[in-house]
């Protein structure tokens, strides 16, 4: 629902520069849309550019009416607190932001659009996390297809599946391929104006949500899947449904550099890069029943580090895997992709 012509704002109030801006951050790199403000109190009056690290500048505003008043008529909610829930803090400031007529982007579980139902014209909420019309269960037909599925898989929660992909979309479409993106989460939808909410979709139907967005791009040359959660994670169900729903030719495993234990479940101790995707797979090919992906390259998320840590754990990953490595955003994902045309 956000069109070209839309200024955004994003909410990013006490997180800049933390994990749970993600939304915030992605919307940053990503967006073709202009951003006019960034909304944290903490750094008002500097560029978000020099408290994150943000590639994109754009002042970073105290308020929702300062915000208003630089132009922005799409408000963004561009943090992600644990579990997806709306605190109870913010609404004053959502309230504000409805009553100064600007629209609002919520990524998260709470829906937005109850609570605003009568909204001026040209005004919207635009809830991403909301089941679409018309599923069915999945079929396995992406087995059919003859085109490079590369589905992003991953060891964490958060640890750069949605940026490896973006970025190798982006540079599949440089190079004059025909490749589409299918996003799984609500940075992905927003920041490409498609896809597929996973995790507000009922369990029976979320293969099939992912084998229909697929089967929409049977004509290109590459279809690139955002990837959810971990196999190892605790919490994490997507894994199964994207698989499925995607029966994928390869697979890009994504990993924070230094990482040895989950984030927010620390006693998970993340196995050897090359047994993870061994295991990924395994379950995809379930044993012969389906064809058998090839884990292509390992995406790393290199940030805080500097430049020759990240080399280190570049240089360090591919000795240990005998897979290429890189990292999406610091070194580009040129040999992700050749490795995935061989």
């Amino acid at each position: 629902m956000i069109e070209k012509h839309h200024k955004l704002a994003l909410y990013m109030e006490g997180a800049i520069g933390e994990m749970a801006a993600k939304m915030g951050s992605g919307c940053l790199r990503y967006s073709p849309n202009e951003i006019v403000a960034v909304i944290d109190s903490r750094f008002a009056g500097r560029d978000v550019a020099d408290v994150s690290d943000s590639a994109r500048s754009c002042p970073v505003v105290a308020d929702v009416d300062a915000a208003a008043a630089l132009g922005a008529d799409v408000l963004v909610l561009g943090i992600a607190p644990p579990g997806g829930l709306i605190p109870k803090e913010w609404y004053p400031d959502l309230d504000r932001a409805v009553s100064l007529g600007l629209s609002l982007v919520n990524g998260l579980h709470d829906l937005l659009g109850p609570r605003y139902p009568a909204l001026c014209e040209g005004q919207f909420v635009w809830d991403i996390r909301v089941e679409p019309p018309g599923l069915d269960i999945a079929h396995g037909e992406a087995r059919n297809l003859t085109n490079t599925r590369v589905l992003m898989i991953g060891t964490d929660m958060s640890c750069g599946k949605m940026t490896a992909g973006l970025e190798i979309w982006k540079t599949a479409r440089e190079r004059g391929m025909d490749a589409r993106f299918v996003a799984t989460g609500q940075i992905g939808i927003v920041v490409t104006g498609s896809g597929v909410p996973l995790d507000a979709i009922r369990v029976d139907f979320a293969g099939g949500a992912i084998e229909r967005e697929v089967l929409k791009g049977k004509h290109a040359d590459m279809v690139i899947v955002e990837g959810q959660g971990s196999l190892i994670h605790p919490a994490s169900t997507a894994n199964l449904p994207l698989l499925r729903g995607t029966m994928p030719t390869h697979l890009v495993l994504c990993h924070r550099a230094g990482a040895e234990t989950l984030r927010r479940v620390p006693w998970v101790k993340i196995p050897p890069l090359r047994q993870l995707a061994t295991l990924y797979e395994d379950l995809a090919e379930a044993c012969g029943t389906f064809p058998r992906p090839k884990t292509a390259a390992i995406c790393l998320n290199t940030g805080g580090l500097s430049e020759e840590e990240a080399r280190e754990h570049i240089e360090r990953t591919e000795r240990e895997t005998g897979l290429p490595a890189t990292d999406p955003v610091r070194t580009g994902v040129q040999r992700v992709l050749e490795a995935v045309l061989e």
